[in-house]
């Protein structure tokens, strides 16, 4: 390991994260109730124009009225490049109750972006006396903020997760998409011609780079990854092979934007009792052979060494926090 120590963000579950609209508060109750790890109340995207300002009072009194229970909670602000996201800070932290946990911040493009916001918080929270301060999810959604994720990632201490923006991603580089996630018939390999002639074609993850580099970034810097939203809230099986793919890359969690993903979600995003039971045997039989003054061991017909008890911990611990909820 590196002799440079990386601070662990607030250890807080996070495989869903369920998107709830300010401008509709006879949704927050049924949020409040439901089984989501971390819930965000949106001043942004799924608010209009004409219902920011009242939507931004919908979601301050919903802080402080509703109980939340143990979920983590949060607020999307407006993006810094309107005129709507100082008043979404000041007003929630001035007026908001301390239950607020996070704050979210839409197509960060710079680390300067993380800065700001940091500066405008630190400010309030000094001025009117809160106890807790609140920490940062970040939305990387543009090319921008895919190239600066590394700096964005390091910068502020407020800083728990960063979260990837699929279709404003897609918009800001021009990928041929119109879906919210998901597969794509043109993204594919076709294979060489086959002894019968016949050409093979594989579909691949238009993804799966935006979301590897921000698992790195996330991780080098403590933080959780976690992949965004999945449109096509009717196809329970292609939304939980997207969560699944994100979690084998390194994600913590997943958005839903749709009360019917929230379930599929917890699942995906839990190691399986399988996976956990192996990776304690992995632990167990490790223990053993560093007994018998072993560094390596075959377990299943399979060489396990130091690096497979680092591995299956991080299962191990995962269930633990899972089972501690």
């Amino acid at each position: 390991m590196s002799f440079k120590t990386i601070d662990q963000a607030p250890a807080r579950l996070n495989r869903s994260e369920l998107a709830v609209p300010g401008s509709q508060p006879q949704l927050f109750e049924k949020a409040a109730k439901s089984a989501a790890d971390v819930v965000f109340l949106d001043l942004e995207d799924a608010v209009a124009p004409d219902d920011k300002e009242k939507a931004r009072k919908n979601v301050i009194q919903a802080i402080g009225d509703f109980d939340w229970g143990r979920k983590a909670l949060s607020v999307r602000i407006n993006g810094l490049d309107t005129h709507y996201m100082y008043r979404d800070v000041v007003d929630v932290l001035e007026q908001a109750s301390g239950r607020l946990d996070l704050i979210m911040i839409p197509k960060v493009g710079t680390a300067a972006d993380v800065y700001a916001i940091d500066m405008l918080c630190t400010q309030i929270e000094t001025a009117k006396g809160r106890k807790k301060r609140v920490g940062f999810e970040m939305i990387v959604e543009t090319a921008l903020g895919m190239q600066n994720v590394h700096e964005i990632a390091a910068a502020s201490k407020r800083n728990e997760s960063l979260h990837f923006g699929v279709a404003d991603y897609a918009a800001s580089t021009k990928a041929r998409t119109t879906s919210i996630g998901g597969a794509n018939a043109d993204y594919a390999v076709l294979t060489e011609p086959l002894d019968d002639g016949r050409r093979e074609t594989h579909w691949g993850d238009m993804w799966h780079y935006a979301i590897a580099r921000m698992v790195v970034a996330a991780r080098a810097n403590g933080l959780r990854p976690v992949d965004g939203p999945f449109g096509n809230f009717s196809d329970a099986d292609a939304f939980k092979a997207a969560a699944r793919r994100a979690a084998v890359l390194g994600c913590e969690g997943k958005w839903a934007i749709h009360p019917s993903q929230i379930t599929l979600a917890n699942e995906m995003m839990s190691p399986s009792e399988a996976d956990v039971t192996r990776a304690k045997r992995i632990i167990a039989a490790m223990e053993e052979a560093a007994k018998a003054g072993k560094g390596a061991v075959s377990l299943d017909g399979r060489l396990i060494d130091y690096a497979s008890i680092r591995q299956a911990e991080v299962l191990v611990q995962k269930a633990a926090q899972i089972a501690a909820a």
